[in-house]
């Protein structure tokens, strides 16, 4: 016996029909208990290393390397690069892994990165962070040139996203917009807000749903925002980057808006996102799960990242 729907929720499904475009299309939606589409960045992730996989063989197999490079024995790096390396194959590329231990110095793990990013076999560089302590991240970032700087992370790369040059954005938000790109969500006149204003992450969001073919009308918001949830609560996509557990409830979502969790907090409960889960998919017309949504993303977005950087370096072209 199908259930009736409460009129809140038949407003809000109402309401989404018309913000997400095409819906017809995407194949194998989810939805959570409260009606939300389920924005799987696990499932996405695995569909977009299938399709680089595709293009690279389709391109003759020629050879893209990623280079990873890990200092000292933090387990949650360890799997971070595992991850990340295991996926890089799957994509049909190469992947080399530089592994120093904790008490490197500088000299010698800048010696490491210089010898990859003077090698024309190896495309895409990833130093996985953060560094022990002692070690200078900003003066090993500083040696990458920006076509091998495929995490996005250094201000040659900033540069060129603020200059709309062709560079690497940051792989966490690239991943934010893939997931609005391939569930179809609406951004061209929307609203969006994005809570956290880092380098990494909130910066680059804003600059990526403002720049020309996203066409939002993006809002830079942080913890020390004056009434955050009313702000919120105008807009048709939020973005959660503030790190700060369960910040966003049910309080700050309109009705249908798309709520995309990227903040990540290590609490005694565990590991949790700036988005309160369970409150906000009753009333979000999309949502992201944490984990499985933005995160998985990312490490796409670095694979994706790091075949055009192959691209950009010559080792092939495409149309």
């Amino acid at each position: 016996m199908v259930k009736p729907l409460r009129l809140r929720q038949l407003l809000r499904l109402v309401w989404f029909r018309d913000y997400l475009l095409g819906v017809s299309e995407i194949l194998d939606v989810e939805h959570t208990p409260g009606g939300a589409v389920l924005m799987d960045g696990n499932r996405l992730r695995d569909a977009l290393v299938a399709e680089l996989n595709g293009r690279i063989t389709e391109l003759g197999n020629p050879a893209v390397c990623l280079a990873t490079v890990l200092v000292g024995d933090d387990k949650p790096s360890q799997i971070y690069v595992r991850n990340k390396r295991r996926k890089a194959e799957e994509a049909g590329m190469q992947s080399r892994h530089v592994e120093l231990p904790g008490d490197v110095s500088q000299q010698e793990l800048e010696a490491a990165v210089l010898g990859l990013a003077s090698d024309p076999t190896v495309h895409g560089i990833l130093v996985q962070l953060p560094l022990p302590d002692g070690l200078d991240a900003e003066r090993v970032l500083d040696l990458l040139p920006p076509e091998k700087d495929v995490d996005g992370l250094t201000e040659r790369s900033m540069g060129r996203l603020v200059r709309g040059r062709d560079g690497h954005v940051p792989c966490t938000p690239l991943g934010v917009m893939r997931l609005l790109e391939r569930y179809q969500i609406a951004t061209a006149g929307r609203s969006a807000v994005v809570i956290g204003r880092s380098t990494l992450v909130g910066l680059p969001q804003v600059l990526l749903l403002g720049r020309k073919g996203c066409d939002a009308t993006p809002t830079l918001a942080h913890s020390r925002t004056a009434d955050l949830a009313a702000v919120c609560r105008e807009a048709d996509i939020i973005v959660a980057a503030a790190g700060i557990a369960g910040l966003v409830t049910a309080d700050f979502v309109k009705p249908g808006a798309a709520v995309l969790d990227v903040g990540i907090s290590r609490t005694a409960d565990g590991i949790q996102g700036d988005v309160d889960f369970d409150s906000v998919q009753a009333v979000a017309g999309a949502i992201t799960p944490m984990p499985g949504g933005t995160g998985p993303m990312t490490i796409a977005c670095l694979l994706e990242n790091t075949f055009h950087a192959a691209r950009m370096q010559g080792v092939f072209s495409v149309a």
